[in-house]
């Protein structure tokens, strides 16, 4: 649970000093240290990368994990519902504050996405921190630029994220029993492919939707089993 902490309370301070910087930051410092971001994330994508003994698991998975993911429309159905939540919680009517505005947009945010599910399955399964480490600084960077325009709900996103990557961890502590070294290698191996994928995008050398290859992460466990 270290790094989910480490994570939650990350985003506190970071909503913190966003709060005390009230004329906000320049987007051009901003766009620099995401950038900045964007590499550390590619370079710990590579290091996890590395793990994997057998690429053929890798390609499988990423090819069978993608089809369906693209098949059920993941990505689609999720950006439809982030539309939903925002046009109900977000629009001028419903009277709804500042605060839950940014609550909203701080939630949708931080607990969505590749990051968020390999870095909780790697504190749960190999006490890893690593990608959430990464993670937190990320939230916390981005924190402060939320805060800043939207306000104090971008604090209190810090409480789902807490119960989302919690839950996460405590069930890859479950399943630890059943997965041997060379699945947990091969998930961590496919899971930052996917991390890769987000590095690229925070770089804007690509857009993949990396949500419809979630299911890919855990292919890996059964493909170790049979081969």
């Amino acid at each position: 649970m270290l790094g989910t902490i480490v994570n939650a309370a990350a985003i506190i301070v970071g909503g913190t000093l966003g709060l005390l910087l009230k004329k906000g930051i320049p987007e051009r410092v901003s766009t620099g240290i995401m950038q900045g971001l964007g590499l550390v994330v590619i370079y710990i994508a590579i290091s996890g990368m590395l793990k994997g003994e057998n690429v053929l698991i890798s390609t499988i998975s990423v090819v069978v994990g993608g089809a369906i993911g693209m098949a059920l429309d993941f990505d689609g159905r999720f950006n439809r519902f982030v539309c939903n939540m925002e046009q109900r919680f977000t629009r001028s009517e419903t009277g709804v504050s500042r605060l839950g505005e940014g609550f909203i947009a701080a939630t949708l945010l931080y607990c969505v996405g590749a990051m968020a599910v390999v870095g909780s399955l790697n504190s749960g399964l190999t006490g890893n921190h690593e990608v959430l480490f990464t993670k937190s600084i990320l939230d916390g960077v981005s924190a402060i630029i939320f805060a800043s325009t939207l306000g104090a709900g971008v604090l209190l996103s810090a409480i789902p994220l807490f119960l989302y990557q919690g839950a996460i961890t405590l069930l890859a502590q479950f399943l630890a029993p059943v997965l041997s070294d060379a699945a947990i290698a091969e998930m961590t191996c496919v899971g930052s492919l996917l991390i890769l994928a987000i590095g690229l995008n925070l770089l804007k050398v690509t857009k993949i939707k990396v949500m419809d290859f979630i299911l890919a992460i855990f292919i890996p466990i059964g493909l170790v089993l049979f081969m």
